[in-house]
């Protein structure tokens, strides 16, 4: 075969190969039709780094049984959710004004994502990090039987060798520790980190792991979520990884202000549930699921509790929807912190509409955040916002990594997703929201507090941006789906 003819026969598998992943990105995968647009656009215009790209960032997860469950597991949580949709129609299952007032969100949460309402919890709030690892290590110290981990970073530095060796010592008295990590956020660490514990019985798992640690068909899915289960008693879940940065350590940001979560009660079944799912699909040694279903003590409090998780795998973005729902419901007032605020269509729309009715919508993000694209990219959307009488406040004391909403301080959402297209649409993430006024005014107190460590963003400055700034903010804008 001579050269022209290799060439020829090239270019034929070139652009047969084109048509057959076109015709899986098309026909096969199910995509908005902006991405769909966008891989026909790329597999057409660069055949050979466009399939290379196709097969790291576009492949989607298989929504129909990603976690495998069994034909009973399916059946059984079924059953949970049409048992308490069932509940939800008689009036006296509400147990006060709130839950009342928000009975369509959570019948919502329950229907689209499996998020079971609780009513026997309490929390708390942590805000700064130094407050929330002294909590957490001590309930790990106090463990007696489990401790389940499950964080996006683990950093191999003092705080993270601390956690390891709290784990270890709690493995060696007998006690069974699980720890699960992202490959990718925990890219510093190996299982080789974690070999003491694992010679005491700890088990160690990373989420979607790469090939040799050099080539991760995944790296575009991440698992976000940031989850710690103690004897299935306590729950930690919220915005905090592990790392010095986290306790303010690292001169680049300077104090961290995050925002996690304490919860004693039922909802620590299901933020349990959601460790569980993640770990079998993972791990060899499986869970049983019906540890989900433990009875735990009564408390005084009655704090209502959704646990809301989503992911690549989910069929629509709960969360997403989740936060539309809540903005949509508000009748004062929005409050949202987010380290990225890079929204898409159907969230500002939700905005504009709330701002449209009178709401006093407040959006808080850092000044300084750890990527210039996202600042800019922020601008664009802060700045569409700003027109319709929104206020914007970039936090200066620091980094802001809170994710939090709080509507007319009464139902408030925390956890792991931020405000992004990869929070909504590609990465496995985790909230809890709470119909509780208590803690919404909590919330609602460490907003202001952190008002008055931000300035505000007002349409005129933002009117007399440079036109270097304007161009970025163009490219950040169309950057924005994979920021």
């Amino acid at each position: 075969m001579d050269f022209s003819n290799l060439t020829t026969l090239i270019v034929a598998i070139i652009m047969v190969s084109n048509i057959l992943f076109a015709g899986i990105v098309v026909f096969i995968e199910r995509r908005d039709i902006g991405s769909t647009w966008a891989w026909l656009m790329v597999l057409h215009f660069i055949p050979v780094i466009g399939f290379i790209a196709y097969l790291f960032l576009g492949r989607q997860l298989k929504q129909k049984n990603f976690y495998r469950l069994s034909a009973e597991e399916r059946n059984y949580l079924q059953s949970e959710v049409v048992e308490q949709l069932n509940e939800l129609k008689t009036s006296e299952w509400y147990r006060n004004d709130t839950l009342k007032k928000y009975a369509d969100l959570l019948k919502m949460n329950v229907k689209s994502s499996n998020a079971l309402i609780t009513l026997n919890n309490d929390l708390a709030i942590f805000s700064d990090g130094h407050d929330k690892f002294r909590s957490l290590f001590e309930d790990i110290r106090n463990a007696k039987k489990e401790v389940h981990l499950q964080y996006y970073i683990i950093q191999p530095d003092s705080l993270g060798k601390k956690l390891r060796d709290e784990l270890t010592k709690k493995a060696k008295e007998g006690v069974k520790v699980r720890v699960l990590y992202d490959e990718i956020g925990s890219k510093r660490i190996s299982r080789s980190f974690f070999r003491e514990l694992i010679s005491y019985g700890g088990e160690v798992e990373a989420f979607f792991p790469s090939i040799l640690k050099l080539i991760n068909f995944r790296i575009n899915n991440r698992n976000h979520r940031k989850l710690c289960i103690i004897d299935g008693r306590i729950a930690y879940i919220g915005g905090f990884n592990v790392g010095n940065e986290y306790l303010g350590l690292n001169k680049k940001f300077g104090y961290w202000r995050d925002t996690h979560l304490r919860i004693v009660g039922d909802a620590v079944n299901d933020i349990q549930g959601r460790f569980i799912l993640d770990w079998n699909y993972t791990a060899e040694h499986q869970l049983d699921l019906g540890r989900l279903f433990i009875q735990t003590e009564k408390h005084d409090t009655n704090v209502p509790i959704q646990i809301i998780a989503s992911g690549p795998n989910s069929e629509t973005e709960h969360i997403k929807n989740m936060f539309i729902k809540l903005i949509m419901s508000a009748k004062r007032s929005v409050y949202i912190q987010t380290p990225y605020f890079v929204p898409d269509t159907s969230f500002m729309d939700a905005c504009k509409m709330a701002l449209l009715s009178g709401v006093d919508v407040r959006i808080m993000f850092p000044n300084n955040p750890d990527h210039p694209f996202v600042k800019w990219a922020s601008g664009v959307y802060a700045g569409e916002l700003l027109k319709y009488g929104a206020k914007i406040l970039l936090y200066e004391n620091g980094f802001m990594h809170a994710k939090t909403i709080v509507v007319d301080q009464e139902v408030a959402s925390v956890g792991t997703a931020n405000i992004d297209r990869r929070s909504f649409y590609l990465n496995f993430e985790v909230n809890t929201i709470v119909y509780d006024r208590k803690i919404a005014d909590q919330l609602t107190q460490l907003f202001f507090h952190d008002s008055r460590n931000s300035k505000e963003l007002t349409l005129d400055i933002y009117q007399r941006r440079s036109i270097f700034i304007k161009i970025k903010e163009a490219i950040s804008r169309l950057l924005s789906p994979i920021l």
